[in-house]
Order: C-alpha cells, then sequence, then structure tokens
C-alpha cells in the first residue's frame, strides 16, 4: 500500500459523518424534548421554585433558637481612674469582653407555623407555573413545526406548478411553431413562469424565516441546517373530536394547570390573612445571655506600713482635744491575673422570658390584615375568572377543531373540482381550443386550491392538539 494511502479513506468517513450530521431531521418530540430541557423562560421558571425550597427553608428556621455571640476589646487613652489609688491619671487601660445569647419564640400568634404552611404553599405554586411554562412552550413549539411541514409543502406545490409551466412552455413552443396557437400565448406562458419562480423564492424564504423561529425556540445556533421530519398525516388518533364540550371541560377542571395555580394562588392569599392577625396577639419569647470581661490593669494584691506618712489624724478625743491616730498603709500592686482566670471569675449569666402586648402601632397590623383580605377576594375572583376562561376558551377549541375538519373537508372536494377543471382547461389548450390566458387562470385557481388544502390541513391538526390539550392529552407521550 502506497504511503499516506488512508488519508483518502479518512476524508470520506469525515464526510460521510458530516453529511449525516446535516442531514439529521427532528420529530416533533424531539423539538419538545428539547426545548423543555434547554429553553431560558423554563430555566428563569425552574430558579423561582428553587427560590421558592429557600423560602421553606426560611420558614422552618423561624422554629429553631436564634443564638448570637459577641466579643469587643477597647483601649480607653487619656484621663482614667487608678483602681490602686482611686486618682484619675493620664493612662492608658484596655479591656476585653465577650458574651453571648440564645434567644426562642415560645407564642408569636401562629405566624411562624402559617409561614411555613405558606412556604410549602409557594413551593407548589411554583411547580405549577413550571409545569404551566413547559406546556406552552410544548404548545408553541408544535405550532411552530407545523407551520414548517406547511411551508416546506407549499415550497413543494410551488415547484411543482412552476415545472408544470416549465412543460407547458415547451409545449407551447411547439404549438407556436406549428401555427396552432398565436406567440402571445408564447409570452403568456413566460410571463406566468417567471411569476412561479418568484413564489418559488417567496416560498423559499418563508421556510427559512420559519425555520428559524422554530430553532430559537429551541435555543438552536446553527438554523441553517436545521430541519423537520416529513409525513405528519392529518388526523384525529383519539377520537377527541367524539367527545362533548362538556365532558371535555369537565377533564380541563381536573387536569389544568391554571386552575391549580389560581387555587393555589388562593390559599396562599388565605395564609397571607392567618399572618396578618397573628400580629394582634401578644408574642413570648424566652432568652439567656452570658458575658464575661478581662482586665489588663495592675491589681492590689496587698497593703504595707507607709514608712513615709505613718499616721494620720481620723479625730480628736472629746473633752481632751487629743488627736486620734491610724496608721497609714500603702496598696501592694502585681500584675493582673491571668486571661482565663478573669474570663471565670468575672463570668455572668442572666435569663428570662419577655411578653410584649401590642396595644396600639399607628393601625399597622390592622391595615395589614385588610389588605391581605382584598387580596384574598382578588385571589378568589381570578380563580372564578380562570374557570370561566378555560370554559370559553374549551367550548371555542372544540369549535374551532370542528370547523378547521369541515374547512379542510371542503377544500379537499374543491381540489377536487380544480384539478379536474384545469386537466380538462389543458386538453382544450393542447388542441387551440383555449387561450393561454384562460389556461393559467384555471392554473392559478388550481394553485390556490392546493394552498389552501394544506393550509386547512395544518390548522386542523394544530386544534385538534389544543383540543385534546385540554382534555389532558400532553403534546408529546412520555
Amino acid at each position: 500500500m502506497k504511503k499516506n494511502s488512508w488519508i483518502p479513506l479518512v476524508l470520506l468517513f469525515a464526510f460521510s459523518l458530516s453529511s449525516h450530521a446535516q442531514t439529521k431531521k427532528w420529530t416533533l418530540e424531539e423539538c419538545v424534548k428539547y426545548a423543555l430541557d434547554n429553553n431560558i423562560t423554563i430555566k428563569q421558571t425552574e430558579l423561582d421554585t428553587q427560590s421558592a425550597l429557600i423560602d421553606k427553608k426560611g420558614a422552618i428556621g423561624n422554629f429553631l433558637p436564634s443564638l448570637n455571640a459577641n466579643a469587643s476589646h477597647s483601649w480607653n487613652i487619656g484621663l482614667n481612674q487608678d483602681i490602686t489609688t482611686g486618682l484619675l491619671q493620664n493612662k492608658t487601660t484596655q479591656f476585653t469582653s465577650a458574651g453571648a445569647s440564645i434567644g426562642v419564640d415560645i407564642y408569636k400568634g401562629l405566624q411562624n407555623q402559617n409561614t411555613l404552611r405558606k412556604a410549602k404553599l409557594s413551593i407548589i405554586a411554583a411547580q405549577y407555573q413550571l409545569t404551566k411554562m413547559q406546556e406552552d412552550i410544548a404548545l408553541n413549539v408544535a405550532n411552530a413545526f407545523l407551520q414548517v411541514l406547511f411551508n416546506k409543502e407549499n415550497l413543494k406545490v410551488q415547484n411543482e406548478q412552476m415545472g408544470i409551466n416549465k412543460k407547458q412552455l415547451t409545449r407551447s413552443q411547439e404549438l407556436v411553431d406549428a401555427g396552432t396557437i398565436p406567440r402571445g400565448d408564447l409570452l403568456d406562458i413566460k410571463a406566468t413562469l417567471a411569476s412561479d419562480n418568484q413564489n418559488v423564492i417567496t416560498a423559499e424564504n418563508t421556510l427559512l424565516i420559519s425555520k428559524l423561529s422554530l430553532s430559537q425556540l429551541l435555543q438552536l445556533e446553527d438554523f441553517e441546517n436545521f430541519d423537520v421530519e416529513d409525513g405528519t398525516e392529518i388526523q384525529d388518533e383519539n377520537n377527541i373530536l367524539a367527545q362533548t364540550p362538556l365532558s371535555i371541560y369537565d377533564k380541563a377542571k381536573e387536569n389544568r394547570t391554571e386552575l391549580k395555580i389560581a387555587q393555589t394562588n388562593l390559599e396562599i392569599a388565605e395564609k397571607n390573612v392567618a399572618i396578618a392577625k397573628g400580629s394582634f396577639m401578644p408574642t413570648l419569647q424566652g432568652f439567656y445571655n452570658f458575658s464575661s470581661r478581662v482586665a489588663y490593669a495592675d491589681r492590689v494584691v496587698g497593703v504595707e506600713p507607709n514608712t513615709a506618712n505613718p499616721t494620720s489624724i481620723v479625730g480628736f478625743v472629746e473633752g481632751t482635744n487629743q488627736n486620734v491616730l491610724q496608721p497609714n498603709f500603702s496598696p501592694i500592686t502585681g500584675k493582673a491575673d491571668p486571661f482565663f482566670d478573669q474570663f471565670s471569675n468575672n463570668k455572668g449569666q442572666s435569663f428570662g422570658a419577655q411578653l410584649s402586648i401590642p396595644i396600639f402601632n399607628g393601625f399597622s397590623a390592622k391595615n395589614n390584615v385588610e389588605r391581605s383580605k382584598v387580596n384574598l377576594e382578588k385571589s378568589k375572583i381570578a380563580l372564578e375568572q380562570q374557570s370561566l376562561d378555560l370554559q370559553r376558551n374549551v367550548y371555542t377549541a372544540f369549535a374551532d377543531a370542528k370547523g378547521a375538519l369541515k374547512s379542510h373537508e371542503s377544500a379537499l372536494v374543491a381540489l377536487e373540482s380544480r384539478q379536474a377543471s384545469y386537466s380538462y382547461s389543458k386538453d382544450k389548450f393542447d388542441v387551440g381550443l383555449m387561450n393561454s390566458f384562460d389556461l393559467n387562470q384555471s392554473q392559478t385557481l388550481l394553485s390556490n386550491a392546493q394552498s389552501e388544502v394544506l393550509r386547512s390541513k395544518y390548522d386542523y391538526i394544530f386544534k385538534i392538539k389544543i383540543l385534546e390539550f385540554y382534555f389532558g392529552i400532553p403534546i408529546i407521550k412520555n
């Protein structure tokens, strides 16, 4: 084997892998799953769930004792009292103090309990909100996916029309050469072909934009090589239209996330009222404090006679006026006690309970209660409105799905008639019994009928998906 003869094989293998990667076509299920894993809005909503979990930890922490420690070291510079002489002197003294305190809520108007219950409800609400966001993203992806399919099939129709007109141009040239039709008809065919080319370009651009929209929804960067799988057929595999709007609505009331969110928000509002009412109740707190201190100044360890001034007069004997003397002593100072000895000897403790009874606080507590009651009423109205909106949306979706089915069926009938009409017109044109203008009119009507079939097809598919969505059938099956 020649030297480096393996290089072409490697390049061929790499090229085949690259071609395979570029020709990958995404299914609807793959698009939805990828969007749910990578969509930025969903990631932001997941962070809200994490915040709710942190709030729950904070609510649990309210039941635990609070423990705080403190320590300080100070220098007193200037005029200070000397502890050995009692005199004021300019000197520098140092002191160290330390302490710790523990506090615990014994009773707080059930505010801590209600705050914990509210935190648990907030987690549920955040999870429902995440589910709602995932459902909305899935529905948006399905709509964008079907739009790409529609634009792909529409491009095929436009290319087919241009192909037909190219053949018609060749046939018209033969008829003109044979003297069967006038040259003006040939010019009409050429103008129609130019118009078909513009339609193809427009369809290609529309397809590219729809792929871009879907790829952005999926957070894909390489949208130019992005494509979806063909072959989505129109069908109602779950026979959803056999249901009644009322049965779909009853099912939706059990499954729809927006109702669960509204119900949970109502329960949160009720807890807010209970928390606000708790501020009217007395609070009882237990406490324990510990402290100690250390001084670095010299201390008095004893006394000795004052030889310079051995006695001092403290009074007189009545009648004789004889002086009463007492011996004078001078203090003997030594170094300060060791640090830990002082810390142990100077320690102090206190403990007890503190009762606080709210009497008047500038209407703050009352206003909080009234405000929370207003929010509670808003939550009740929001829940009722969500139920009404859901009922209206279900009945509208059912009517839209049935209307889309009938529209598609009518479009199929119209297409069949337009195909027969065009075939008849083409036969007449080929034998010179119809001019090119009338043939083009017939072809335009056929093209419009084909486009209407495509539009009604994907409109029906999407509206069936919406109806199944309300019935609790997910966009994709797990």
